[in-house]
């Protein structure tokens, strides 16, 4: 029966569907045009119209590009097919209904097969709650307009917006008005306000998903009326009532219209807890009440309110604008707070108004026991201050603190004092408080402990168990402020109640006061709130930097820059790129840097830090030395001291070895006159001589003919380029001059009997000889005598001479020199003759020739000529001019033979 009914519901559908279907397409989808409930399933339904080409079989449904599973597919007959999808996003979508390629026609009619439909979502509309109207005041009357305003929880989306319209209709008459708005508040205009008839008030929200009504408001038009607050409100102080303020005002509307109730509520000026009258007392139609028991001297603030005298009919008013008024002034009713400051040179006494003061104190009768404690007549002394608020010291800004009297400490004596406070009508009681001799004596409270705790600080401590404590004085010193509060003697914790500000430091006491005696104090340092440092320390140096240290020293911050406890100070120094740093704790002021490097400059500063952060203070730079102290007159003492040390060794060494220095940097040169000479002839052999008495030793003159002589200037010659091997070989090891012209060479002198030693140590011996031909003194003829020529040979063992090692001075000195002795026949001895002359003749002639220099020529050697033998005859004339060498000179120096 059910599908029976679905088919022909169906077959309709498809009717209406069809005639309005476009003629080019073969598919329709119904609904057409839906608005779903977001949270429901929605079903569609796609027919096939017009065409037998395809059937349901070849359908299927896409929902934002996405198959639809086919398990969410209903066949209904063969040109028809159901698809029920979950409405869940709150997004609208396409629903697709498309047609499989079963065939080439139907591939060409695509566009024929296609069908969709856009799918709309949205919630249905909630119930308006909590609904509520007003009218208010307009002038002297009631405005004729309503004004409601309601809530609604539930959502909306953009596509399916909820329209909310307001109604108002009257009872009696039927008379209705409204008016319709998206928002959630409307004000509905009536003719005229319907006073004292009921009104039936409510809200209907609808959208395209359905409608539904709110609750109804049925009461009575005054019900919804807000009148003005009340206006001229006054208040008025009266002196003989010190206690009360009269407050008066007047009504907002006429009583014929509406009949009011008020609402009264004060305060004291700057606190912001009000005090309300109670209902009781203004339910009835007023304009003025006194307000009492309030504090005398005291500003307070009055505000007024009204409403409709119907209970629970109607709203109140706003609240009047501030009255301001200050009470009466009355004698104090409480007590001055006395207090003391302890200073080095002497207590000053502190009081702070009464808390009752009930007007402004302007003096303090003061009453101090004399601190020496004199007796007179039985009885203590006192003396009387009166101290005018004029010359009071006020340094508090919350609560006036006065400095009473400073008097000088007084040692083992208690002191007592009464204060009284006085205002223009009265005084106080009076107020006591004693210093014993010796505060230790009372003891102190145990384990006292300050923290911050949400704005606060939180005290807590044990009382003393030896004496009962009568109350507490809680002190708090920041800088040069003081303050302090008192607590019950049963008290075991508190809030410090004063103002106090953040990142100061607090000195917090606790005195346990003993039936006005006060006892010692418990102290902690706490912070309200502590942060990080505002600057640093200032850093300098201790003396003068050392060559790898530097002292450095900081003052600790000052307490108002520090914002919190420090934990540490960190020490950074740097030379260039590399950052060093050190961690001291926070009680250090100094500390000593260590391995530095030497003639280097250093940046150095400090960060202090507390547990909220930490700040760096100023840099210092300074360059350490190049040398330690002590390090340059070290220096010089060692080097002076090795210097002397040097030289007292030096001069200890010539001491012991003054033989040995002398004969290696000062040698004695031997005598030449006594050096053995021996004679030299081609035709004899040499033969040494005993030296005569008055005679030069040493030296021989031998008798040579002209041949001899040329024969040794051919030797000589000959033997230049073999000079070398000369000096080298034993066979002329004997002396310069031991070759001649003989075919065999001869021996020298050395070579004889009597210079047998000397052939061992040849090596270490040098010998001196020399030719010369003698030619006569300079500007003389030579005669035709036969020139002589006389080698002179030495036995010195000395090294040569410098004269010697220079050629020039060898040949021009030793042929001077020798030329005096070849002339002079006195010291010649000839082979074959035996005479000889006195050799002082030679001596004295010897000087007579120094006194007048010759230089003596030399014939230089041809290499073309041939060597003469001794038995070629010479010309007389070349002999004097050829004087002849016998050995080579010595150009490069001393060499060894």
């Amino acid at each position: 029966m059910v599908s029976s009914r679905v088919l022909q519901l169906l077959a309709c559908l498809v009717s209406l569907l069809s005639a309005g279907a476009e003629d080019d397409s073969h598919l329709v989808i119904a609904p057409q045009s839906p608005v779903l409930e977001i949270g429901t399933n929605f079903t569609a339904t796609c027919m096939i119209i017009n065409t037998a080409e395809i059937t349901a079989d070849d359908l299927y449904w896409n929902l934002s590009k996405t198959t639809v599973s086919k398990e969410q597919y209903i066949k209904i007959n063969k040109t028809a097919l159901n698809v029920t999808i979950p409405i869940t996003s709150e997004k609208p979508e396409w629903l697709f209904c498309l047609c499989k390629r079963v065939s080439p026609k139907v591939v060409l009619n695509n566009g024929r097969f296609i069908h969709g439909i856009l799918l709309v979502k949205g919630y249905r509309p909630e119930k308006p709650e909590n609904l509520s109207c007003v009218a208010v005041q307009n002038g002297t009357y009631i405005s004729p307009s309503i004004r409601c305003e309601w809530e609604v929880v539930g959502r909306q989306t953009t596509e399916v917006p909820t329209t909310y319209t307001l109604i108002v209709r009257q009872v009696l008459s039927g008379e209705t008005h409204y008016t319709s708005t998206p928002a959630k508040t409307a004000q509905v205009p009536l003719n005229v306000f319907p006073s004292f008839m009921l009104l039936d008030i409510w809200v209907e929200a609808h959208n395209k998903l359905g409608t539904i009504e709110s609750e109804h408001l049925k009461k009575d038009a005054n019900y919804f009326v807000k009148t003005n607050p009340p206006s001229d409100v006054t208040v008025i102080s009266e002196k003989s009532f010190p206690t009360s303020l009269l407050i008066n005002w007047a009504h907002p509307i006429a009583s014929e219209y509406l009949r009011l109730m008020y609402q009264i509520r004060f305060c004291r000026l700057g606190s912001h807890i009000w005090n309300y009258v109670p209902l009781e007392d203004t339910s009835e139609y007023i304009q003025s009440f006194r307000l009492q028991n309030l504090r005398p001297d005291t500003v307070y603030v009055t505000q007024v309110r009204c409403k409709n005298s119907q209970k629970n009919h109607g709203f109140w008013s706003n609240w009047s604008n501030n009255a301001t008024e200050r009470t009466q002034e009355d004698r104090p009713r409480s007590k001055p707070d006395l207090w003391k400051i302890v200073t080095e040179d002497g207590i000053k006494f502190i009081c702070k108004d009464p808390e009752l003061s009930n007007g402004r104190i302007t003096r303090f009768d003061i009453m101090i026991q004399n601190p020496k404690d004199k007796i007179k007549n039985g009885s203590s002394e006192w003396e009387r201050i009166m101290v005018n608020r004029s010359e009071a010291d006020s340094s508090s800004s919350h609560r006036k603190i006065t400095l009473l009297k400073k008097i000088p400490l007084a040692d083992k004596t208690s002191v007592k004092v009464y204060v009284t406070a006085i205002n223009s009508v009265g005084k106080s009681d009076e107020a006591l408080l004693v210093i014993p001799a010796n505060a230790n004596e009372f003891a102190p409270v145990e384990e006292l402990m300050v923290w911050p705790h949400e704005g606060q600080l939180l005290l807590e401590w044990k009382p003393p168990t030896s004496t009962a404590v009568s109350e507490y004085v809680v002190e708090w010193v920041s800088g040069g402020q003081i303050d302090w509060q008192r607590e019950r003697g049963s008290t075991r914790h508190t809030v410090i109640k004063g103002n106090l500000e953040r990142f100061v430091c607090y000195n917090v006491s606790v005195y346990p006061i003993y039936s006005g005696r006060i006892g010692n104090p418990a102290h902690a340092e706490v912070f309200l709130e502590e942060g990080a440092p505002v600057r640093g320390p200032t850093v300098k140096l201790n003396g003068n930097p050392g060559r790898n240290e530097a002292k450095l020293t900081w003052e600790e911050i000052p307490q108002h820059s520090r914002r919190g406890f420090i934990t540490n100070y960190t020490i950074f120094y740097t030379s260039g790129a590399e950052i060093h740093a050190i961690t001291v704790p926070a009680n250090t002021t100094s500390y000593t840097l260590t391995s530095l490097s030497a003639n280097t400059k250093y940046d150095t500063w400090i960060k202090a830090s507390t547990i909220r952060g930490s700040a760096n203070g100023f840099n210092h730079s300074f360059t350490t030395l190049k040398y330690a102290p002590g390090e340059i007159e070290g220096i010089v003492v060692g080097v002076s001291l090795g210097f002397l040390f040097v030289v007292l060794m030096t001069m200890l060494i010539c001491f012991y070895k003054k033989d040995l220095i002398k004969k290696n940097f000062w040698p004695q040169i031997p005598n030449p006159g006594e050096s053995t000479i021996g004679n030299w002839s081609p035709d004899y052999p040499l033969k040494a001589e005993t030296p005569k008495e008055n005679c030069l030793s040493g030296i021989s003159v031998l008798d040579m003919d002209i041949c001899d002589g040329k024969c040794v200037i051919e030797e000589d010659k000959a033997s230049l380029p073999l000079k070398k091997d000369k000096y080298l070989s034993e066979e002329h090891s004997s002396g310069i001059g031991g070759s001649s012209c003989m075919s065999s060479p001869r021996q020298s002198v050395s070579d004889s009997d009597e210079g047998g030693d000397m052939a061992d140590t040849t090596s270490s011996t040098i010998q001196y000889s020399s030719v010369v031909a003698s030619s006569g003194y300079k500007g003389q003829t030579p005669n035709s005598h036969p020139q002589q020529s006389i080698f002179s040979r030495s036995e010195s063992t000395q090294p040569l001479l410098d004269s010697e090692e220079n050629a020039d001075m060898v040949v021009q000195d030793g042929s001077r020199q020798f030329q005096h002795f070849s002339r002079q026949p006195c010291c010649t001895h000839n082979a074959g003759n035996k005479d000889t002359t006195n050799c002082d003749d030679f001596s004295q002639l010897a000087m007579e020739q120094q006194e007048i220099p010759q230089s003596l020529d030399f014939c230089p050697l041809e290499e073309d000529n041939e060597q003469i033998t001794p038995t070629d005859e010479l010309s007389a004339d070349w002999l004097p001019t050829v004087p002849v060498s016998s050995y080579m000179p010595q150009l490069g120096g001393y060499r060894p033979q």
